[in-house]
């Protein structure tokens, strides 16, 4: 497998003007995987859900067509796929004659399993119907307006603090940011952390997802940390962790790891998004 060097991040592009899925770019989760805190099997499992809201194509006739698609590559993938490879790819699409939705559908859900080696779900919908998905907020508290003992310049895990009697609690923040590793662009999120064990400090929790600000990691890589770190310093029961990122490119991606389900609750559209 190439590495990130190999990449088309970073770099002045030609965009195509058909249809090529050898501009896919995959890249190994392993490498990422190797670095967290478990021994043999992951304790999470989930899913990332991709929004690209810039699909077109030409019909028969030569029309132009336009849908929303929506892209679901299940977390137990050995590869994830890199964003603007993806923006390239469906680019290849705009001045390409299909038969119509089903046949797009197919050949991207076709395209995109092989780049990730497993089966990618794919759908689409009518751009008037915003993707299927209503706007609203996470579920559960915002905790943006409480204070942080310190603004820290890379992730600090040893904030993540829980003690007390087991509940049940799910908490979020808009105020997450990474950066691109290979572009250093900056990265927003909403992230949300669903949980049962003993009660998280919120304070802490919150002074830890904003110390990635400067942190550089692909969506679902910062996700899975974010999954780790609590995981493992505050031995919660169960755990999930959803992130909804702005999209760039045309593309959100929205990653969830969750220790005792394999999808989250019903989508919706954060404000940002």
């Amino acid at each position: 497998m190439s590495g990130l060097g190999d990449s088309p991040l970073g770099r002045a592009a030609r965009y195509p003007e058909q249809y090529d899925p050898k501009l896919l770019f995959a890249v190994d989760r392993g490498e990422q995987r190797r670095r967290l805190p478990f021994a043999g099997a992951l304790p999470f499992v989930g899913v990332d859900l991709w929004t690209a809201y810039e699909l077109s194509w030409l019909d028969r006739t030569g029309k132009p067509q336009v849908a929303i698609a929506t892209f679901s590559v299940p977390a137990d993938s050995p590869r994830l796929v890199e964003s603007k490879s993806v923006k390239l790819y469906l680019t290849g699409f705009n001045l390409t004659r299909l038969d119509g939705d089903l046949t797009v559908a197919k050949t991207l859900a076709r395209d995109l399993s092989a780049a990730v080696g497993a089966t990618v779900d794919v759908a689409l919908s009518a751009a008037e119907v915003n993707g299927g998905l209503p706007l609203a907020d996470f579920a559960g508290t915002c905790i943006d307006a409480l204070s942080v003992a310190a603004v820290d310049e890379q992730p600090v895990p040893q904030a993540l603090v829980a003690a007390g009697d087991v509940r049940d609690e799910t908490l979020y923040t808009r105020l997450f940011r990474s950066v691109c590793p290979v572009t250093g662009q900056p990265d927003y999120a909403c992230v949300q952390i669903a949980y049962r064990g003993p009660a998280i400090d919120a304070p802490g929790l919150l002074r830890y997802l904003v110390s990635f600000r400067r942190e550089a990691g692909f969506h679902e890589h910062c996700v899975e940390q974010i999954f780790a770190d609590v995981w493992r310093r505050c031995h919660p029961e169960k755990l999930s962790v959803y992130a909804r990122f702005t999209r760039r490119g045309g593309i959100d991606i929205n990653p969830w790891r969750s220790s005792h389900r394999r999808l989250p609750p019903a989508a919706v559209r954060t404000v940002r998004q």
